[in-house]
């Protein structure tokens, strides 16, 4: 292939590269994963003979969603080996235009199958048509309704009903912060709803909890624990800010490596927490 026709290929597929890196992420929750598939996408849209095709962005979907699919099987496959509770990689100060897909509708979608995930995904947040849903994951208009509509019902408890304003949003964080790490139990325990969870990701990496704290007590146990060391050992506000879609921080531990915590907050209280520790998931994250 000459380096005008690799020019012409990159002219046209970098503006839509944002756009298809979203939808990969929304469908394998790891961003390094996404940025593979897309690029892969580039390697076949330089492949194929771009004067046939009329919409480039709807190929170029159909093509990455295709491979997502692929990809999703080995994913699972991986997540059945993986050492403590899985969370997906963080996306750190993330455009507004897609924050209603929050951390955890993402946990959500992983209990979908590929093709509810799929259908869910590009009807419902893209805003696609169930005609172009059908022809980009290769199942009839009528079939893609019903694939949907499952997943909308197994999701919708996980789809946030009021957006918290980000200003206080990022107050709360930074209280949780100040509160968690000081070991001011009666701050932290005001923040808190009584049915708050706490999930962490470590992937055998670093020390996390094996299973989610369940309900105040739990909460409130582990972090006076975790208060202990912090006092000893220090912790680092990096900055306050969105980690998909919630309001978090990121911070330097007394390991030397970056963390991210996000919190969903619903009514002024954290209902729950997810802090990634995981480092081969936060090699983005600066």
């Amino acid at each position: 292939m000459d380096t005008g026709t690799q020019m012409d290929a990159a002219a046209s597929f970098d503006p839509l590269r944002p756009r298809l890196i979203r939808v990969a992420y929304r469908m394998l929750g790891s961003v390094a994963d996404a940025e593979d598939v897309v690029q892969d996408a580039f390697i076949r849209w330089m492949g194929v003979d771009r004067s046939d095709i009329r919409e480039p962005e709807a190929f170029l979907r159909r093509t990455v969603t295709r491979l997502c699919l692929d990809q999703l099987k080995s994913a699972r496959v991986r997540r059945e080996t993986y050492v403590g509770p899985w969370l997906p990689e963080p996306l750190v100060d993330e455009a507004d235009e897609e924050e209603d897909v929050t951390l955890p509708l993402m946990l959500a979608l992983e209990r979908l199958s590929p093709l509810e995930r799929a259908a869910f995904l590009l009807h419902d947040v893209f805003g696609l048509g169930f005609e172009e849903v059908a022809a980009t994951i290769q199942r009839d208009p009528a079939a893609c309704r019903q694939l949907a509509a499952r997943a909308r019902t197994h999701v919708r408890d996980a789809r946030p009903r009021f957006q918290i304003e980000k200003q206080r949003g990022m107050d709360i964080a930074t209280a949780f912060f100040a509160a968690s790490r000081s070991g001011d139990m009666n701050a932290l325990g005001a923040l808190l709803a009584a049915d708050v969870s706490l999930h962490s990701d470590g992937g055998g990496k670093r020390p996390a909890t094996v299973r989610p704290a369940l309900g105040f007590g739990q909460v409130m146990q582990l972090h006076k624990a975790l208060a202990v060391n912090f006092l000893k050992h220090g912790s680092t506000l990096l900055r306050a800010c969105l980690i998909n879609g919630l309001p978090g921080f990121v911070t330097r531990e007394a390991d030397g490596e970056v963390q991210t915590t996000a919190l969903d907050i619903e009514d002024g209280k954290v209902r729950a927490i997810y802090i990634m520790r995981n480092p081969d998931k936060l090699r983005h994250v600066h």
